[in-house]
């Protein structure tokens, strides 16, 4: 998430105040050493663990956006909308330094989890049972959503693992927990209004 270094050091050229109008840049040169800025402005290496967190969540936003751009119904492009902004949400939480960052950032809140929660009810409510494992694949929009949800899964091992050592919103371990279920439902849904039939995996034995 570029836009994480860019705030963190707009937040400090306005001294601080969170009323400010941010200004933006495309590039910075000040990454070019191999660090980056959180929001707060501690300088951390590109690798560490909250920089791969939110640049996960930022792969999984990018991914999202690809997912709205196929032939999906209006209804399912709204709540995909809806989660790429939750998700820049989350990206701005786990970009900010939890002790030094004085930055007024979005919350997360449950009605959010519940959406996906509700969301997946409706779905599961139009599908065959689920009887057996399934394989990535059947048609391009499938695929994506669960490419989606394979870096969901990856976001979230990471916001974990962060969480053992930093401060992070229990929210959002939970709101990614719901989202890749999420994801692998809406493959299912898609799957079914195309009349696709679902790639079975048979164990060999």
């Amino acid at each position: 998430m570029q836009v994480a270094e860019d705030l963190s050091l707009s937040f400090e050229m306005t001294g601080g105040n969170e009323k400010s109008i941010y200004k933006m840049k495309i590039y910075t040169k000040t990454g070019d050493k191999g660090f980056t800025s959180l929001i707060g402005g501690t300088r951390v290496p590109k690798h560490h663990l909250r920089i791969e967190s939110y640049g996960t969540v930022d792969e999984l936003n990018s991914y999202i956006g690809l997912i709205r751009d196929q032939e999906i119904s209006t209804h399912d492009k709204e709540v995909l909308k809806h989660i790429q902004d939750r998700l820049f949400t989350i990206g701005s939480s786990l970009a900010a330094d939890p002790e030094k960052s004085r930055m007024i950032i979005p919350d997360l809140h449950l009605a959010d989890i519940e959406l996906l929660e509700k969301e997946m009810d409706n779905m599961d409510g139009q599908l065959p049972q689920l009887k057996h494992f399934i394989l990535p694949g059947g048609s391009n929009t499938i695929s994506f959503c669960h490419i989606a949800r394979c870096v969901c899964r990856r976001a979230e091992r990471l916001t974990v693992h962060l969480a053992e050592e930093s401060v992070v919103d229990e929210k959002v371990n939970i709101y990614l927990n719901r989202l890749s279920d999420y994801l692998f439902t809406l493959a299912r849904k898609i799957g079914n209004e195309h009349k696709i039939p679902e790639n079975e995996w048979i164990p060999r034995i």
